[in-house]
């Protein structure tokens, strides 16, 4: 991505377009080649999370794949305190729920990646978008640094030997979480079954609600749909032609609607007759 056209010399930020300022990175402090982070204030106005507090976040891209959570928190730990991590392979919205655990966790793709670093401060992310263009941060810092090569994959393959029972410790915690939010469940449809059961007579059992529950606010649409469940339940525990009445309605209610198609079949007849071109009389 080309540079604008204003300076960037010695003790000055690099702006490219899109308000993206460069943050430029060395694996080793004496290595000759460098590779550029670009990073901005995250301002997602829809995104309403407190994970990502608005004017603490910063939005950084092209990180590479040899940089994780730990390695770029401690990279922008310099200048100031960071709160939270996050890499993904693509931008998006903070998806909430719980973390899953490193055993079951699923491969991730070796890519470069976007990232999200909330900062306590928001003089954490002014800091960043005035660090000089000439002076890159040092990945490998400290010993023993970051695993390259087949170091790396010594390392990814330590961490994929699990023993028994820590994963048995695992396990018994994850199904033992499971087996509580079921019983929650199904308490819970068991109270709102109870809260729904009428008696024959149609009483409604009324019962305590949960704790801190708020009250629902007065509306005609509800008062008005609760007399349309109220007019089908009489509706269906009537009794039809159960009373003489009841059943001399009926027949005067027939008795019209046959008396209405015969008049309606008149007419048809008669407005046949009359389109009817052939006339013997």
């Amino acid at each position: 991505m080309a540079t604008p056209q204003s300076s960037h010399a010695n003790g000055k930020a690099c702006v490219i377009p899109g308000d993206f300022t460069v943050v430029p990175i060395k694996f080793y402090s004496d290595s000759n080649t460098q590779h550029n982070l670009y990073v901005k204030e995250h301002k997602v106005r829809e995104e309403k999370s407190s994970y990502r507090p608005l004017d603490k976040t910063l939005f950084v891209l092209n990180i590479p794949p040899y940089c994780s959570e730990d390695v770029v928190k401690e990279l922008f730990s310099q200048f100031g305190s960071v709160t939270s991590v996050e890499l993904n392979e693509h931008p998006g919205f903070f998806h909430s729920g719980a973390k899953p655990s490193r055993y079951f966790k699923p491969a991730q793709k070796q890519c470069f990646k976007v990232g999200y670093v909330v900062f306590r401060a928001c003089s954490g992310i002014a800091a960043v978008k005035s660090h000089p263009f000439d002076v890159p941060l040092v990945v490998c810092s400290t010993q023993p640094g970051v695993k390259t090569g087949i170091r790396k994959w010594i390392q990814q393959y330590k961490n994929n030997l699990v023993q028994p029972d820590r994963l048995q410790h695992v396990v018994d915690n994850l199904m033992k979480n499971f087996d509580l939010k079921k019983k929650r469940e199904e308490e819970q449809q068991k109270l709102e079954a109870e809260q729904k059961d009428e008696d024959q007579e149609g009483w409604v059992k009324v019962t305590k609600g949960p704790k801190g529950a708020k009250a629902r606010p007065y509306s005609e649409a509800a008062d008005e749909k609760t007399l349309r469940r109220e007019r089908r339940k009489k509706k269906r525990k009537e009794l039809l032609n159960f009373y003489a009445w009841q059943h001399k309605n009926t027949q005067k209610e027939h008795i019209a609607d046959l008396r209405k198609k015969f008049e309606e079949d008149k007419q048809k007849i008669a407005l046949l007759r009359a389109q009817r071109k052939f006339r013997p009389y």
